[in-house]
């Protein structure tokens, strides 16, 4: 058993000594691996074409199906920004028709007639008398239209 205390350190690395198969019959013989490095800086590595082919093949399909799953989420997420901004349209032209209909009704209000002559009265004013309005444009026979009237331009010589 004294083995089994023994400690070794460093580079040298017993091996499990629990293990019946590497046991011999006499007693415990222990067995130590001894790690050695290896220099593989000389060694060339030799292409395979096929080899070099099959990984460009892989690549370019992985590449390939990325692009098409980029493109698929790119329309659907478009989608769904759109269908979000139709539903943002929709509210705000429904504000809009309720906005419209109030503005409407406040219009139709302030039309009526009646209310118009209740104001009127309140403020002192009264209904026009026969021959209080006058026409500004006297010159023209009446029935006919001006559509276009011409008048004389002054011109300023400069100094």
């Amino acid at each position: 058993m004294a083995a089994r205390a023994m400690h070794i350190t460093g580079m040298i690395t017993p091996v499990d000594l629990r293990t019946p198969a590497r046991r011999s019959v006499a007693g415990i013989t222990p067995e130590f691996y001894f790690q050695k490095t290896i220099d593989n800086s000389r060694l060339l590595k030799v292409a395979d074409p096929r080899r070099k082919r099959e990984i460009r093949m892989f690549s370019t399909s992985v590449a390939t199906l990325f692009l098409l799953i980029m493109v698929y989420a790119w329309q659907h997420f478009g989608a769904l920004q759109s269908g979000y901004q139709i539903e943002i349209q929709k509210s705000q032209r429904d504000d809009l028709v309720e906005r419209n209909r109030a503005f409407k009704l406040e219009e139709a209000s302030l039309r009526d007639p009646g209310r118009i002559d209740e104001l009127a009265q309140q403020m002192g004013l009264k209904l026009r008398q026969p021959g209080q309005v006058f026409r500004m444009d006297a010159d023209t026979p009446s029935g006919s239209q001006v559509i276009a009237q011409v008048s004389t331009v002054a011109v300023i010589p400069a100094q």
